[in-house]
């Protein structure tokens, strides 16, 4: 018997499930606007050094703001005053156009930096002068904060796994808005980092659970739309973040105004159901019957016939949980499990490397940040329902290796196009940023399909935590351009063709039915048709009922 069987007789996809999917809306929009803050409130405007301190009354005591400048500060190419360069003593004579100023000798800004703020108001570079020998500390907050998702998604793909999904879903909400607004009031660098990890750290448990809590209340045919459903909140979330930005200029508000919406996902919260497949997968039956009647009322269904086959299905499904409890380690102990383990892993990195190593450089096109922002937000949705579309006509693991290996070509294309030709630059990076985001909405849907039930939790936080490991290297690898212009490109393009090629090596998992337990995973069943008994990576799935259709 599997947990399908009950979802037929409940309806596995009307309004209970809808409902969810609301519910669920809220603090999946919240996601982005903290994922890509970075782009905006660690954003560099343009400086120059302070020259305050040599306006003693003396030598400039008649000269223009234009001429001081000229005499104080060497320019660049194309003749605005450099960033982090000034003369070791003032030049009068540069005022009459006498000598060349490349060989005047130049120092350190020595009295700090002078910043546009025509665009923005405040932001961490402004606020902590992040500038010149210490602009990679902005790129390292991006680091930071992904170190806390990728440490929160461990400690919440166990969570979750032990404690259920609803309690822990509650958990992040709070953590996430405690440290978020805290994070506004830090008075130095070092709290501001500091906070900005265990907001992270928070933000994960919304991330990991609430697509799981969504997917496993859904009938096979449905697990695809709810996928991208759920995927496509995220891109509405990422437009909207160019919009606040746009509106608010100062980095502590945006901040704020990017936190408060998970106040109203607290309070959405008590509708929220647990997932009534973790709950007999633990041998709580009484309290799964309860939700599997809300269901039923919701969706109009009569109740549950008999209390009889959930307890069937309870013994079932706690077949291997009755002398052990499940943790990260049975995610290696077992063959096919282990090679599961490492493929998907592997994907994730380099799905998520790729997508954010594409976010994060929102420059070079010749538009502003605020709009590339937005078109790179904006191709995520064709992008994601073309995804749908596909992922039940050509499979799940054809669309993952074409989605990652198309957005390696598009970023291979822009390497040679010539920077004269801006405007087939950006339509060829926009392309490879709608691709990055269909490989990513396929991964959480292949994800939640490859693992079992008992420890589908654990295991998307392991590979959560392969993904942020990819994402805090990410702002690590746009620094490398220092050394070479096209090494960032090089490298990420390289991580989107191999990752792609791995996950040719997984099963596919189209029509198949959620696997519960781990031997679902190692030992395929007597009634598996013959057809189905070969998958690249030798793991085996159950087949899906033959009275459901893919949507």
């Amino acid at each position: 018997m599997k947990f399908e069987t009950i979802l037929e007789e409940i309806d596995g996809f009307g309004p209970f499930q809808i409902i969810i999917i609301v519910l669920m809306c809220t603090p999946r929009i919240v996601l982005p606007c903290h994922f890509l803050l970075n782009n905006f409130i660690a954003a560099s405007p343009p400086h120059r050094c302070d020259i305050s301190s040599l306006d003693d009354g003396g030598l400039f005591e008649n000269l223009t703001l234009g001429q001081r400048l000229t005499a104080s500060i060497p320019v660049q190419e194309d003749g605005e005053p450099k960033s982090c360069e000034m003369f070791a003593e003032p030049q009068l004579q540069l005022l009459a156009n006498s000598s060349d100023s490349a060989d005047l000798p130049t120092v350190q800004c020595q009295s700090g930096w002078v910043y546009d703020n025509s665009t923005f108001t405040s932001t961490l570079a402004t606020e902590w002068d992040l500038v010149c020998d210490r602009k990679s500390l902005t790129k390292t907050t991006s680091t930071i904060f992904f170190f806390g998702v990728m440490m929160g998604a461990i400690a919440f793909g166990y969570l979750c796994d032990r404690y259920g999904r609803r309690n822990t879903l509650l958990a992040s909400y709070i953590m996430a808005i405690v440290f978020g607004f805290s994070s506004t009031f830090a008075n130095s660098y070092v709290l501001f980092a500091v906070l900005r990890f265990l907001t992270g750290f928070g933000l994960t448990g919304i991330s990991i659970t609430s697509i799981v809590l969504s997917i496993e209340w859904v009938d096979t045919g449905r697990r695809s739309f709810i996928g991208v459903i759920g995927s496509l909140a995220w891109s509405v979330g990422n437009m909207l973040l160019a919009g606040f930005a746009f509106l608010v200029n100062d980095w502590r508000t945006l901040i704020m105004t990017v936190t408060a919406p998970l106040g109203f996902a607290v309070l959405t919260w008590w509708w929220i159901p647990e997932s009534a497949r973790w709950l007999l997968a633990n041998g709580k039956v009484e309290r799964a019957q309860f939700y599997l009647d809300r269901c039923a009322k919701f969706n109009k269904r009569p109740k549950l016939s008999s209390k009889l086959k959930l307890e069937t299905l309870s013994s079932i499904e706690i077949r291997e949980k009755s002398q052990k409890s499940f943790t990260y380690l049975h995610l290696i102990k077992t063959p096919k499990m282990r090679q599961l383990t490492l493929l998907s892993g592997i994907v994730w990195y380099g799905v998520a490397s790729t997508y954010y190593g594409i976010s994060l450089n929102i420059s070079g096109f010749g538009l502003n940040m605020y709009l590339t922002h937005f078109i790179y937000a904006a191709i995520e949705v064709p992008a994601k329902l073309m995804i749908y579309c596909l992922l039940n006509i050509i499979g799940r693991r054809k669309c993952q290796a074409g989605t990652l290996l198309l957005t390696g070509v598009c970023i291979a294309l822009n390497m040679f196009i010539p920077k004269g030709l801006w405007h087939l630059r950006a339509v060829v990076a926009i392309l490879g940023k709608g691709l990055s985001e269909a490989s990513f909405t396929t991964i959480f849907l292949y994800t939640t399909e490859l693992y079992p039930t008992v420890i589908r939790q654990n295991g998307l936080g392991y590979t959560s935590f392969m993904s942020r490991l990819g994402v805090s290297v990410a702002p690590l690898i746009l620094l490398l351009e220092d050394v070479w212009t096209l090494l960032p490109q090089i490298i990420i393009c390289s991580v989107a063709i191999v990752s792609g090629l791995v996950s040719l090596l997984l099963p596919e998992t189209l029509n198949m039915s959620l696997p519960e337990t781990i031997d679902d995973i190692e030992k395929p069943r007597r009634n598996d048709a013959s057809s189905q008994s070969a998958e690249p990576s030798g793991v085996f799935l159950q087949p899906k009922s033959t009275t459901d259709t893919p949507q």
